[in-house]
This record gives structure tokens, sequence and C-alpha cells, in this order.
């Protein structure tokens, strides 16, 4: 156990917190919710980093990492589709959740192939998970009201769900090779 990977389980213990938070009948509690989101997001970068410079990567935590990611990104967008219920949300929203699934069963499938690296996590990711933590950030933050905040939130979950569809096709390119051999490898 060490420092990085404390705070990727501390991501994940944080979800029940968010998720109470988030359906407190007080006003304070979209606040409460968005910070407790941030805070999870700050220590997603946080953790990297730490591994990263400290040398503490560890197989348990190149595991649990990305799945805390997107454990809490998946309940944040249920969170907001069912509290917004509108297309500008629920669209973005099946996009980016259904292109992590799609991407990570690619990813492990291509790692039984031996090629996991021709689908690694690129540049292009950072940008949308930028946009999409930023999105939530607002969007968590502020009642289901079309104020400027909110309206700014939808403008970045629309961008991050682009951007999303382009990494989707890059990965899809980049693994097509395989995807189309008549052969299975194993």
């Amino acid at each position: 156990m060490n420092i990085p990977n404390i705070l990727t389980i501390l991501r994940v213990l944080l979800i029940p917190v968010f998720i109470l938070l988030f359906y407190l009948p007080f006003t304070w509690s979209y606040l409460a919710a968005s910070a407790v989101f941030t805070f999870a997001a700050i220590t997603d970068w946080f953790d990297g980093y730490l591994a990263r410079r400290l040398q503490q990567s560890t197989p348990f935590g190149a595991f649990l990492d990305p799945v805390a990611d997107k454990l809490i990104v998946a309940v944040a967008l249920v969170l907001l589709v069912g509290e917004h219920a509108n297309l500008w949300l629920t669209l973005p929203a099946i996009i980016i959740i259904g292109r992590e699934i799609m991407v990570s069963a690619l990813r492990e499938w291509m790692a039984e192939l031996g090629a996991r690296a021709q689908v690694a996590v690129s540049s292009l990711g950072k940008w949308k998970t930028t946009a999409q933590m930023v999105a939530l950030v607002l969007l968590l933050a502020n009642p289901p009201l079309l104020t400027f905040w909110v309206m700014l939130g939808y403008a970045l979950l629309i961008v991050a769900a682009a951007l999303t569809l382009w990494s989707m096709t890059q990965y899809l390119l980049a693994a097509w090779p395989h995807l189309t051999s008549t052969v299975e490898k194993k």
C-alpha cells in the first residue's frame, strides 16, 4: 500500500458520499456534491503524478485507477441525467459511458493479443477528460436550470462527447487490422 493507491481507494470510497450529498434536500447539496467530485478529480491527477514521481506504480494501482475514474464519472453522469432529464445531457452521457465500455473491452481484447500498446491512452484523451471533468463540476454545482453555468456545462460535455467519439475512432482504427484478421491470434 502506498500513497497513490490510498488516493485511488479514497476515490472509490467517496462515491457513496458523493451520491448522498447529491440527493440531500438542501440548497448547498449541489455545491457539496460538486466539491467531493472535484476533490476526487484532483486526487486522480495527484495519484498519477505521485506514482510516476515516486516510482510507486503497482499492478493494483494500474488496475484500480482507471476503474475508480470510470466509476465516479459514470455515477456523476447517471445522477445528472436523472436530474436534468434532457437530450443536451443524456446524449453526451450515453456516448461517454458507451465509449468507455467499448474501449475498455477493446483494450482487454488487444491485451490478450499482446497488442495493448496500440490502444494506449493518447493526449486526445487528456483533453477529453479535462472538458468532461470541468463540465461535470459545473453541472453538479448547479441546479438543473438554464443558467450560464449550466449551459457552459452542457457545451463542455458536448465537446467531451465529440472528443470521446474522435478518440474512440482512433482506437478502432489502430485495432482494425486485428479486428478484421481472419485468423484468431492467441
